[in-house]
């Protein structure tokens, strides 16, 4: 099922398979922002992230000396959310722990997403809650694809500036596609500006740790962008498809890493990894402008 909402200047559609974006429309400027998926690049459009973020080494991680299987990204985004409230700019959908999580998480846990419209600006707030009697340990990203070009020109013409100067580290992955825990300095021009290129992303995506948590992707000469900010996460993924012409790229926020290359990991000892004790709530969000 597809759910929208709407106002003066956007038009946003969610489904219930993974509480994904199916579409940020812009009634402004009359387009579609969002990637519509593709058989040929990639299926998704706007994963959740939830209870993990990317891989696991096999497959795997381990909790209270017990093996737990894990696919990328977590169980969210192949779950169902219930719709719980809507009007015409705001709804809220959620899925909770059950008998199939438990098999994989054993964790009792309530996740909710929230979509807000405020003017041209979209707010996914995320809601975890520990339902359980007993410590909760999460994992929890975003991974929106955006249309490129979405102003005409060409994937090369556009760059991801960040909102201010910084000099991040780019964490490199393994030959599985996890973290080698190998760091290297990530040079941005002007410290603030990354160029788009399809083979930035021949080695999977940019991971990059202490980048300014808000950025803008637009097009020289151009007065129209996408801008994303992440005020709580400390990560950033930028991808597409691995050495393909993909014309979208993914900006994604992550509260923490996949796993280490090599190492079957303890939920618990896992970078970054997310705390709830008993009747705990946290809260994060990405914000989405079309300007």
């Amino acid at each position: 099922m597809f759910w929208t909402i709407e106002n003066d200047e956007l038009s946003v559609t969610v489904e219930d398979l993974g509480a994904q974006i199916k579409s940020i429309f812009s009634k402004k400027y009359d387009t579609e922002y969002f990637w519509q998926g593709s058989d040929k690049y990639w299926k998704g459009r706007g994963y959740n992230l939830f209870p993990i973020v990317g891989r696991l080494f096999e497959g795997k991680y381990t909790f209270n000396n017990r093996e737990y299987e894990m696919g990328l990204h977590g169980f969210a985004r192949n779950s169902y959310f219930t719709l719980c409230e809507k009007n015409n700019e705001r709804m809220t959908m959620a899925i909770s722990a059950n008998d199939e999580t438990k098999k994989n998480y054993p964790f009792d846990f309530i996740f909710k997403i929230e979509y807000i419209l405020k003017g041209n600006s979209l707010t996914v707030n995320y809601h975890i809650e520990n339902v359980g009697k007993d410590k909760i340990y999460f994992g929890l990203g975003a991974h929106p694809g955006f249309n490129i070009p979405f102003d005409g020109g060409n994937f090369e013409d556009y760059f991801i500036e960040f909102e201010k100067p910084c000099e991040p580290k780019r964490l490199l992955v393994g030959p599985n596609y996890l973290m080698s825990g190998e760091e290297v300095k990530f040079k941005l021009e002007n410290d603030k500006i990354l160029h788009l290129r399809h083979d930035l992303f021949d080695d999977d995506a940019v991971i990059l740790k202490g980048a300014e948590r808000s950025l803008k992707i637009s097009r020289k000469g151009s007065k129209r962008a996408i801008k994303v900010e992440f005020p709580k996460m400390p990560f950033l993924g930028i991808w597409h498809t691995v050495k393909s012409d993909a014309p979208f790229v993914c900006i994604e926020p992550w509260e923490n890493l996949p796993s280490n290359e090599g190492q079957l990991q303890d939920l618990t000892k896992k970078e970054n990894i997310g705390v709830l004790d008993k009747n705990g709530v946290y809260e994060s969000e990405v914000k989405i402008s079309i300007e």
